[in-house]
């Protein structure tokens, strides 16, 4: 479920985002919002409840609050990304990568905040600066001023400055770990607010559990993937630019998934490669409810990112490692309630396994599939779908960004209007589910669009990934 297309849109699509990811995240699962929040402040309310020196000023005290609060917001940024699925099962993996971009910009502006109140509240703290007075000190401390911009640097701007995908995975890890040990360091030495043992502990268990947090991420867990070995079957083009891997599992462990989930997937002969991308099984989990776990699924990419733009030359017999199912923008195969699929690109691989699952396990319900590409030829599946909705009550629209000359059906840009136009009765019920997936501002468009015709936001499901 990897995402790069751009679609236009004259909304603040950023804004947008931010907003959907924060209503769905704080609707989902309140009591993990609290524990997050519970575990954002505890340093600064262990300082709080205990006996502390004497105030040095409103500001100086307010920008190690800023501090203290940013240490642990970058900690608990390793939590986000550890792919829990106790967590992430609830809340969504997506959420939890949306999150985590989210508190990293806010953990980011924490710590300059601590540094920029700190110095023109109290000058004499430059001297924390001054590799005249403490060569390493100053060192590590300006290379935390340096490192925390580059992070936010690498990360929203690694394709414009072409940094391998592989590349910045290992140096997001490694500049993330450094400026914690260095934060960690800094807070000790300074030793004003947290002078007892118990006071460095709770810091320390902090820091510590991130840093272990990010060895059992990258190492102990691709180190256990080993003894569950996957290859590639086969590889199958579907368009010009998307294509369909078969994997199939070389152990007698095998994959138990429900329609809408995704997976991790590292094509190398190393699980410890930094090559791993999440994608949606395209490929029918009728099996996988009827009879688990499956030991062969297929996902269908597009060449997009730096590894999808090789995957056409994947050679079958590749060694793989899967690590999953991730997802809660599942379909319920069981329900009657029409369902509304509203699609982009290669956002149609959910909706593919959904409509393959419902076709497989026989289960009749009004459907229907809004399929937006750019041109005619990007869509794929289209001989299927054709035969599906003979076989189906399957309605499919096709919505043409660019449409050739003698197109009769949908063109345009996806809008508000499109979505009007098409969702009509019997799919314009209360107890309809609708399932998008597409480019980031044809989403939130979406969700705004079906929450303004009062749809629940539990009647809507969709999930992002831009990792690639």
């Amino acid at each position: 479920m990897i995402h790069r297309h751009v679609w236009p849109d004259p909304a603040p699509v950023c804004l947008l985002c931010c907003r959907s990811l924060m209503r769905r995240f704080f609707q989902q699962e309140r009591w993990w919002v609290a524990i997050y929040i519970a575990a954002v402040l505890s340093p600064l309310a262990l300082v709080l409840i205990t006996p502390s020196p004497p105030s040095r000023g409103f500001l100086v005290e307010f920008a190690m609050g800023l501090g203290f609060v940013g240490l642990a917001m970058l900690g608990l940024q390793f939590a986000l990304t550890a792919r829990f699925r106790s967590i992430g099962g609830r809340l969504g993996l997506d959420t939890m990568l949306q999150f985590h971009r989210q508190a990293g910009i806010i953990a980011a502006l924490f710590v300059f905040g601590h540094v920029v109140v700190a110095l023109a509240s109290e000058p004499a703290y430059f001297v924390f600066l001054d590799p005249r007075d403490n060569f390493a000190r100053a060192g590590a401390l300006s290379l935390v001023i340096v490192l925390i911009p580059l992070l936010l640097v690498l990360t929203f701007y690694r394709e414009r400055i072409g940094l391998p995908y592989e590349w910045w995975r290992l140096s997001h890890g490694i500049i993330g770990a450094l400026i914690l040990v260095i934060g960690l360091a800094h807070v000790i030495r300074v030793d004003y607010l947290i002078g007892t043992p118990a006071k460095r502990a709770v810091i320390g268990v902090l820091v510590v559990g991130a840093i272990a947090l990010l060895i059992h991420t990258r190492l102990v867990r691709p180190w256990l993937a080993r003894r569950r070995p996957w290859r590639v079957a086969d590889v199958r083009r579907e368009t010009p630019r998307i294509w369909t891997l078969t994997l199939q599992s070389d152990s007698e462990h095998g994959l138990r998934f429900l329609p809408g989930q995704c997976v991790w997937l590292t094509i190398d002969e190393s699980p410890f490669s930094f090559q791993q991308h999440p994608f949606t099984i395209s490929s029918t989990a009728a099996e996988s409810i009827q009879s688990p776990p499956v030991r062969t699924f297929e996902v269908t990419i597009k060449e997009l990112g730096d590894f999808t733009r090789q995957i056409g030359k994947v050679k079958p017999g590749s060694r793989a490692f899967v690590e999953g199912p991730y997802g809660t923008s599942v379909m319920d195969p069981e329900a009657k309630s029409p369902a509304v699929f509203i699609v982009g690109g290669i956002g149609v691989t959910p909706a593919i396994c959904m409509l393959r699952t419902l076709r497989d396990l026989q289960r009749q319900r009004p459907l229907l599939l809004l399929y937006a590409t750019r041109t005619v030829d990007g869509a794929a599946f289209e001989n299927e779908l054709a035969c599906m909705k003979n076989e189906m009550d399957l309605n499919v629209v096709r919505l043409v960004e660019e449409p050739p000359d003698g197109w009769t059906g949908e063109s345009g840009r996806f809008s508000a209007e499109i979505l009007e136009r098409v969702v009509k009765p019997p799919f314009d019920r209360d107890d309809t589910q609708y399932f998008i997936c597409g480019p980031d501002s044809m989403m939130d468009l979406a969700e705004l669009t079906l929450r303004d015709r009062g749809v629940s936001a539990v009647q809507i499901h969709s999930e992002r990934f831009q990792i690639v």
